[in-house]
C-alpha cells in the first residue's frame, strides 16, 4: 500500500501530511527534506524527540531513523497523560533544551498521542521564540485531530488548553502500523473525532463510516488509511480558510467540545479520555440542537447509533457526580464563550454545523437534566 499525501496550503507555512504503513523508517530523510525546504541544508542537523513511556518503541524507531540519517538527536521523556500538559513540565523541558544546546534550527519531533503533540508543539512555539517541529502521531485521535492545524498548548487547572499558541509543523508523519499497538480504549477514543468530521463537514463520509463499521473495528489498514486521510483533508480545508480562528469557520471543529472540555475538567483530567468526552459532548450538543428545532430526531438517532457501533460512550457516568452549575461555570471559560454568554457548535443537517450565539442557559440546563445532570 502506497502512502497518501495530504497538503495543507498556508503560504510559507504550508506542509504535507503523509499517511501510510511503515513510514517511521524513513523519518530521518523526510524531516531533513522538510527542514532544508524551510531553512536550507544544515551541515549537522539536530533534533529533540519528545515522547512518553507509552510509545517508547515508536520514539526509538524515529530516533534511530534520524541518527542513521546523520542527525544529532536528544530525547525528552514525559510522563504519560494530561498531567504532563502543565507549565511545570514545560519548564523542565526548557532546561533540557538548554543543556542540548538547542538553536533555532533544532527540530522538535513529537512522537506520541495528543498530549505529547500539544506539549511538544507548545515547547517548539515558545522556546527561543519558535523552533521548527514535526508531528509523528501514534494514536488515532492525534492522527485526525491534534497533529494537524498547528494548535498547541497546555492546560490551566481551571480549563483545558487555556494556555497555547498557533504553531504549524514542518510536516506530519502518520504511520498506520502504530495503530496496531494502540490499546482498545484509546483506539475507540479516536473514532469519536472521526465520526465528528462526518457530522460537521461531510455527510457522505458519515455514510461511509456507517457502512464500514466492521472493517473499522477490525482496524483494517486500508480503511484506516482512507478515513485518516479524509479527516486530515477535511481539517486542512478548514485550517486553510481560518488558520487563527478569526472568522469562526475553524470553530466548527469543536463540535461537542464545549460540553466535552467541561466534563474532562470536572472529572479531573484522566478519568475520561478526550474522545470519550467528545462522544458524550456530541450527544449533548445534538440534543440541544433538537430542543432548539435545528435538527430532527432521525439525525440524533443516526449519530447515536454510529457512536455506539464504534464502541463509544453516549452518556456520562463519572465516579463523582457533577452538577449543572459546575458545568455551566466551566463552559463560560471555554474559548468560544464571549462576554459571559454561551456559544455552541450545533448541527442543522448531517454534514453541516453552525456557531450559535446567545444560547439560553435554561435550555442548556434542560438538556443536562434530560441526560442525568441536575
Amino acid at each position: 500500500m502506497s502512502e497518501i499525501r495530504v497538503h495543507v496550503s498556508l503560504s510559507e507555512r504550508s506542509y504535507d501530511i503523509l499517511v501510510g504503513p511503515e513510514l517511521v523508517a524513513s523519518a530521518g530523510e523526510r524531516v531533513a527534506e522538510w527542514l532544508a525546504g524551510r531553512f536550507g541544508k544544515s551541515a549537522t542537523p539536530a533534533a529533540v524527540v519528545v515522547t512518553d513511556g507509552n510509545v517508547a518503541q515508536h520514539a526509538q524507531a524515529v530516533q534511530e531513523s534520524l541518527e542513521q540519517a546523520g542527525w544529532r538527536v536528544g530525547r525528552i521523556n514525559m510522563q504519560p497523560g494530561e498531567q504532563s500538559k502543565r507549565l511545570e513540565v514545560i519548564s523542565s523541558a526548557y532546561d533540557e533544551l538548554v543543556q542540548f544546546r538547542t538553536d533555532r534550527q533544532t527540530v522538535i519531533v513529537a512522537v506520541g498521542g495528543g498530549v505529547v503533540g500539544d506539549a511538544a508543539g507548545f515547547i517548539a512555539a515558545t522556546f527561543n521564540r519558535g523552533l521548527p517541529f514535526v508531528q509523528v502521531p501514534t494514536t488515532l485521535l492525534a492522527d485526525v485531530d491534534s497533529s494537524v492545524g498547528g494548535k498547541v498548548g497546555v492546560n490551566h487547572p481551571q480549563a483545558k488548553n487555556l494556555i497555547g499558541a498557533f504553531h504549524q509543523p514542518l510536516g506530519v508523519i502518520i504511520d498506520t502500523h502504530a495503530l496496531r499497538t494502540l490499546p482498545e480504549r484509546e483506539f475507540r477514543s479516536g473514532l469519536a473525532e472521526v465520526a465528528k468530521y462526518g457530522v460537521i463537514l461531510d455527510a457522505e463520509f458519515f455514510t461511509f463510516l456507517e457502512q464500514n463499521v466492521d472493517a473499522i473495528n477490525a482496524r483494517e489498514d486500508g480503511v484506516l488509511a482512507e478515513i485518516i486521510a479524509r479527516c486530515c483533508q477535511l481539517k486542512a480545508d478548514v485550517v486553510e480558510h481560518d488558520e487563527y480562528e478569526r472568522t469562526g469557520l475553524r470553530a466548527v471543529l469543536n463540535y461537542g467540545h464545549t460540553f466535552a472540555h467541561a466534563f474532562e475538567a470536572l472529572a479531573g483530567y484522566g478519568e475520561l479520555l478526550h474522545g470519550e468526552a467528545v462522544s458524550i459532548g456530541m450527544e449533548y450538543a445534538a440534543l440541544l440542537s433538537l430542543r432548539l428545532g435545528r435538527i430532527d430526531a432521525e439525525f440524533c438517532a443516526r449519530q447515536t447509533n454510529l457512536l455506539k457501533a464504534l464502541g463509544l460512550p453516549v452518556a456520562l457516568n463519572l465516579a463523582n457526580p457533577i452538577s449543572g452549575d459546575e458545568v455551566i461555570e466551566r463552559m463560560l471559560l471555554d474559548k468560544k464563550s464571549v462576554g459571559g454568554t454561551l456559544r455552541f457548535i450545533l448541527p442543522t443537517r448531517m454534514g453541516h454545523v453552525e456557531l450559535v450565539s446567545d444560547i439560553p442557559v435554561d435550555e442548556v440546563r434542560k438538556v443536562m437534566q434530560e441526560l442525568g445532570i441536575s
